[in-house]
């Protein structure tokens, strides 16, 4: 058996055994419809998924920022770990990929919920800012890594003392350490963790993953007063 063989038969194993609230027709569809539509498979893993919603719960989220919305699958994810009266806004580049998202989060019944809004996400947050909305709990990051750190320094932004920000596909295969390596995608994820570890208001770590998405990692960063 392969590295990669292994990997994905462990992520079976565990989930077999803790993702125990299955068949999940929604989770189950919006990866299907997400295929269907030709959306690229990149979406997180379930375990990957269930870890969102247990980090979401814990911080007890009212308030939840996503940057990188794809099919909604991460998105369903989140949004049941919100309280009746939580609120979810997910910031998608591609309507197309957003429509595929939109329809996934209403099958799942989150629409009343959960907002996808459509277009660059830096000219997104701007505006989102300017509503100046309630401190997000928690921000979950994962779009397009050349723009991490400015993902970031707004997650900082409009987060509140005791958030969380989660910064997604940190190890990027390995080629995060390699100093010779200029890809656009790595230099950005760089400039993200050096920002969250040279932050006076940040605190974080870094966790290198593997299973059914293969070798990646997640940073994890709380906001502080």
């Amino acid at each position: 058996m392969s590295e990669s063989q292994l990997w994905r038969t462990v992520d079976g194993y565990f989930a077999d055994r803790l993702l125990t609230d299955a068949p999940d027709e929604a989770l189950t569809a919006a990866l299907r419809d997400s295929d269907a539509a030709g959306l690229p498979p990149i979406a997180v893993s379930p375990m990957a998924g269930k870890l969102l919603q247990l980090l979401a719960q814990v911080r007890g989220a009212r308030h939840i920022l996503e940057i990188g919305t794809l099919g909604g699958y991460s998105t369903i994810w989140l949004g049941r770990a919100l309280p009746p009266d939580g609120r979810l806004i997910s910031l998608e580049y591609d309507p197309r990929h957003a429509e595929v998202a939109v329809r996934n989060i209403a099958r799942a019944g989150l629409d009343r919920q959960v907002e996808v809004r459509v277009g660059a996400a830096l000219d997104s947050l701007p505006a989102l800012a300017d509503e100046n909305p309630p401190p997000f709990d928690l921000v979950f990051i994962d779009a397009d890594k050349v723009n991490n750190p400015h993902y970031v320094e707004w997650a900082l932004r409009l987060t509140g003392a005791g958030g969380l920000i989660v910064l997604d596909n940190v190890a990027r295969g390995g080629r995060v350490a390699d100093p010779d390596n200029t890809d656009p995608d790595v230099v950005g994820t760089r400039a993200a963790l050096d920002l969250i570890g040279s932050h006076p208001r940040l605190t974080g770590t870094a966790i290198q993953t593997v299973g059914t998405k293969g070798y990646d990692g997640f940073a994890l960063a709380r906001v502080l007063a």
